[in-house]
């Protein structure tokens, strides 16, 4: 899978601005389908963290990413931990978009998207969530106790991509073959602002050692979000924490504070009107530049901005977060059919994309320093995005929840 994402990421940008959904996505060459057709998912017991063994569809993941994550021993230490952990009092929620007054003459793209809807009303346990994005410094912690390696520090086996990819694909060229990750830059007024390959670019030697490609002194970003970590990156560290990553239900529950049907965290004051700044948001003209205003042009230090109710820093911006669910358009529609409130919601039991029935995508929640009203809202309470789980990105990144006792 990693050796076809990398491929991709260089040929093959999907823009879906026709249909309202806003995203990267960068897709495998083919997939495998089982009679059933269905797609991993985690069960649903949720336990303390992901458990994979026990998980349906797991033929649809790569094989080598899982077995690494089996060989990490949970660490008995962090795993009883809770520092930097913040209890979330469960609860019933309305989830999904919102149309609130006030809002008609903003952009589309600042605006509930189709596959917000239909709001439904879910019931979430308690639980326990970090209180930042996982940073640079503590996932340093994990790879130096654990060896592991990361999706972007794995060079692509042209002998294996061969079998994956169409017969007759000819050979990308070394370069794109070396381990790496996708950074981003501005571009020119003068670009094509609609070609994402005109501002993210694969990058040869970007890790979460190096998020830019430019060898940054890795001291100077220890408190930094962790950043060109994939799912399964994610998913390692999870499990050596004793944590697992959110349900998608959870993070929109977190980042409504207890509040619902407010379109932000902080309520339902526009981000032009704000007095205060929220969030590491871009400020400028996306994405050719960024004025700063809030400080910061890219990535900024966790816990840089105020908290919200429930004492969450950066839930909403800096960097977009994995959740564990697969992404589908038409899950909501299909749990509000059921005519009952959805009670812990794993996420739906297979990834379902409008454009493409062989997407395979993670849900990611959030936004980051790059969302703005007139690209994707993604500080938005319900904003969805999803990407490929071998992807790594300068501007994704995630944190980790516990289930409580009782749970």
């Amino acid at each position: 899978m990693d050796d076809i994402f990398k491929f991709n990421s260089l040929l093959n940008f999907n823009i879906l601005l026709t249909l309202g959904f806003v995203i990267i996505s960068f897709l495998s060459c083919q997939q495998r389908k089982s009679a059933d057709n269905s797609i991993f998912i985690n069960d649903k017991s949720l336990s303390c963290h992901t458990t994979i063994e026990t998980s349906r569809g797991k033929e649809f993941l790569n094989e080598k990413y899982l077995k690494h994550i089996d060989a990490i021993i949970p660490n008995l230490t962090k795993s009883a931990d809770m520092t930097g952990m913040v209890a979330i009092k469960g609860g019933k929620f309305s989830m999904g978009g919102d149309n609130v007054e006030g809002f008609e003459g903003m952009p589309n793209t600042a605006l509930a998207q189709a596959d917000e809807f239909p709001k439904h009303e879910v019931q979430v346990s308690d639980f326990w969530m970090d209180d930042h994005e996982v940073t640079v410094g503590e996932f340093r912690e994990f790879v130096n106790a654990t060896g592991y390696i990361t999706v972007a520090e794995l060079d692509v086996d042209w002998e294996e991509l061969k079998k994956q990819v169409p017969e007759g694909t000819p050979k990308p060229s070394d370069a794109m073959l070396k381990a790496g990750a996708l950074v981003f830059h501005f571009i020119t007024p003068e670009e094509n602002h609609q070609s994402l390959e005109n501002w993210w670019t694969y990058t040869p030697g970007a890790s979460w050692r190096n998020p830019d490609g430019k060898n940054v002194d890795i001291e100077s970003i220890l408190n930094m979000p962790v950043t060109q970590v994939s799912w399964y990156d994610a998913l390692a560290y999870a499990k050596w924490v004793g944590k697992r990553l959110p349900t998608e239900a959870e993070f929109e529950y977190a980042l409504r504070g207890g509040k619902n049907n407010n379109m932000y965290p902080w309520g339902n004051e526009k981000l032009v009107e704000n007095k205060i700044y929220y969030g590491n948001f871009l400020q400028g003209e996306f994405p050719i530049s960024n004025t700063g205003k809030d400080g910061y042009i890219l990535t900024s230090p966790v816990k840089s901005f105020p908290s919200t109710a429930y004492g969450l820093y950066d839930i909403a911006g800096n960097v977009w977060e994995w959740t564990n669910d697969w992404y589908s358009a038409k899950y909501y529609k299909e749990l509000a059919d059921n005519n009952q409130v959805a009670i812990d919601p794993p996420g739906p039991d297979r990834c379902f994309e409008v454009y493409d029935p062989n997407a395979v995508n993670k849900t990611v929640r959030g936004g980051s320093f790059l969302c703005s009203d007139s690209w994707c809202s993604g500080y938005r309470n319900s904003r969805r995005m999803r990407l490929s789980p071998d992807t790594g990105m300068q501007h994704l990144g995630f944190r980790c929840v516990r289930n409580t006792k009782k749970n």
